[in-house]
């Protein structure tokens, strides 16, 4: 009998985006999640959240995959599949950016702003950014730039050195008729995006 010896650690290829959002991408499979945090019933303010994840060198990745968490306007997390049936509200979201879906290797998100966990807390939407050639997962965090106030009381803005918050900040888009926001995600690079060690 053969034994079986341990094999490296996998990295995540183009591949990885097909098997995460099939649907995105036309295969007759359906997506566990999809680029919509919150149907167009869910209480509180809709609003679109679109970017690019951009390599050390400033090209945008078309293969990335980005997953989304948030509470909702209260300020409360989805707890149960019942509560999303009825609030319309999801709280998770997954999608690619690109790799034939998007000419721009943009992603694009559908959500609510998110409410404030609590006093030491601006609203914000938790990251996950994975992509070919990362061993691990890198996380980061979006806030808003019209809840300055708010950023001066959350703990975790706090702990990024002041230089570098606006690497956190989405920034309006000038849509007329939609609430929308571009964060662009650096991988490297001068203008680097904020990565948290969780």
């Amino acid at each position: 009998m053969p034994v079986l010896k341990q094999t490296p650690s996998q990295t995540i290829g183009p591949f990885f985006a097909y098997g995460l959002c099939p649907e995105q991408y036309n295969f007759e499979l359906a997506s566990l999640f999809t680029p919509v945090l919150a149907e167009r019933h869910a209480a509180g303010q809709p609003i679109t959240i679109e970017g690019r994840v951009y390599d050390g060198s400033g090209k945008a990745v078309d293969d990335a995959v980005i997953e989304m968490l948030q509470a909702d306007a209260a300020g409360q997390y989805a707890e149960s599949l019942e509560g999303i049936a009825a609030s319309g509200f999801k709280g998770f979201a997954r999608v690619g950016t690109g790799t034939g879906t998007d000419a721009q290797s943009r992603f694009v998100v559908e959500t609510i702003k998110p409410g404030a966990l609590g006093p030491a807390s601006a609203p914000h939407i938790d990251v996950i950014v994975m992509m070919r050639g990362m061993l691990l997962h890198a996380y980061t965090r979006i806030y808003f730039e019209e809840d300055a106030a708010a950023h001066a009381q959350d703990a975790v803005l706090a702990a990024v050195p002041p230089e570098r918050r606006g690497t956190l900040i989405a920034r309006r888009l000038p849509y007329a008729g939609r609430n929308a926001y571009q964060f662009d995600i650096h991988l490297q690079g001068p203008h680097e995006t904020v990565f948290f060690d969780v």
